[in-house]
């Protein structure tokens, strides 16, 4: 981390952060992350917008050490505050892809064109039960308020869509205010949020969305948009990639594979277990309709001990602290507020909530940190984690054969190349 924020341009916002929070010898289990304050529609506390910005470049910048490969971040369309100086961040860092789903990005080409020059930019707020004729809320952000040294020009990053159809593929080719580079389609196998089915097909009878032909993308019309794209849920093989390759695809976009090797940033605990689960074959994956307060359906890996687990969840007292997945709405005053399905029932409802969307929400945000070993200390308790995973989760013994318990992420991309089996031969069949 001082690595990262030793190459950021303006040495005294780094500075000030490491100042602020570095704390040598680490916090202690027992001491909690110190709080930060949350962003808001008007105007977020600059130090925020400081941190977003660093933190964004920071990852970047690292992620680029020692090679020249492109790096690409990828952003949920759902988390639209914090857009803005997230991306200005990443494009100082040099990010070759940016990309986003979970809603239509359709102003996110026109945000790279205007950071390209440090130029400020903005973008379109959703708010909840806004009706046509109202006033639309939009977000802004002046680069050169916050970084105003060496402003040479910036690399325009490739914009990736992340859709599940070739009608929205469409839709955004037509309506956004730049250009589209490409798409990563997404069937409802994949892990993380998913789009909800088209119709109303209802739930099978373990709870799960029904997904059906409808919700295949059409990659023949795909193909006709003249664009590249790549095809995500179910592609992390070999025979995956080639599949996808000859049905026009540029590639594939693969993340449970990654998810579970050694490198990856998911706690260790976690990892093993899960692992142990795919090699004792009773690895499970429930397309939760309830768990994320975006109303989108999310993939949930089970697992003993984090918030899968319905007494798990039942003992955690609803906090919103982190407030990523808040939604904006406005009150009867007309003053733009937030409010998020999983946070305390009451406060919800206070905002103008329905109470029934607050059943089952569970606090991503604080589970996702707590994937990573950054669970927030309260009292005597730490959050637990939830951890997402595409239906592929089963799969992963391919790269476990015999009696091995787990695998790295060059083991990964040998296979997908198609490179594993050939070394296991030649391995085999000494000359």
């Amino acid at each position: 981390m001082r690595r990262g924020l030793d190459l950021f341009p303006v040495r005294a916002v780094a500075d000030a952060i490491w100042n602020r929070y570095y704390i040598p010898g680490g916090k202690g289990t027992a001491r909690p992350f110190a709080p930060l304050p949350m962003h808001d529609a008007a105007a977020s506390p600059p130090e925020l917008v400081d941190l977003c910005i660093v933190a964004n470049f920071v990852e970047v910048a690292l992620a680029r050490e020692g090679h020249g490969r492109p790096v690409g971040i990828n952003y949920l369309e759902k988390i639209q505050v914090p857009h803005l100086p997230s991306i200005y961040g990443a494009m100082l860092a040099g990010v070759d892809y940016v990309l986003m789903g979970a809603g239509i990005p359709a102003r996110i080409p026109g945000v790279l064109d205007a950071f390209v020059r440090h130029e400020p930019a903005s973008y379109p707020l959703t708010v909840a039960g806004a009706r046509e004729g109202d006033d639309l809320a939009t977000l802004t952000f002046d680069p050169r308020a916050h970084v105003d040294v060496g402003l040479t020009p910036l690399h325009r990053p490739a914009f990736l869509a992340i859709v599940s159809s070739h009608v929205l593929a469409a839709a955004l080719l037509k309506r956004s205010n730049g250009v589209v580079d490409g798409f990563v389609v997404e069937g409802p196998t994949a892990g993380g949020h998913n789009a909800p089915p088209r119709g109303k097909s209802g739930l099978s009878p373990t709870g799960e969305p029904v997904y059906g032909e409808r919700d295949i993308a059409d990659l023949a019309k795909m193909r006709a948009l003249g664009v590249p794209f790549w095809l995500a849920g179910g592609y992390g093989d070999h025979e995956g990639l080639e599949s996808a390759r000859a049905a026009g695809a540029a590639g594939v976009q693969v993340g449970t594979a990654f998810a579970l090797c050694e490198e990856s940033g998911l706690r260790s605990d976690y990892k093993q277990a899960l692992l142990g689960d795919v090699r004792a074959g009773r690895a499970h994956v429930f397309t939760d309709p309830l768990a994320s307060p975006t109303g989108f359906p999310f993939k949930v890996a089970q697992l003993a001990g984090t918030v899968s687990e319905q007494t798990v969840y039942y003992d955690r007292a609803r906090v919103c602290d982190l407030g990523y997945l808040r939604e904006a709405y406005r009150g009867a005053d007309g003053v733009i507020g937030f409010r998020c399905a999983a946070e305390p029932t009451h406060a919800y409802v206070a905002k103008g909530g329905d109470i029934a969307e607050t059943v089952g929400r569970k606090c991503i945000c604080n589970a996702l940190m707590a994937n990573i070993g950054l669970g927030q200390v309260r009292g005597r308790t730490v959050e637990a984690g939830l951890v997402t995973s595409g239906d592929d989760l089963a799969g992963l013994t391919r790269f476990m054969p015999g009696q091995k318990t787990r695998y790295t992420a060059a083991e990964v991309i040998e296979r997908l190349l198609g490179r594993a089996d050939v070394r296991a031969s030649s391995a085999a069949c000494p000359k």
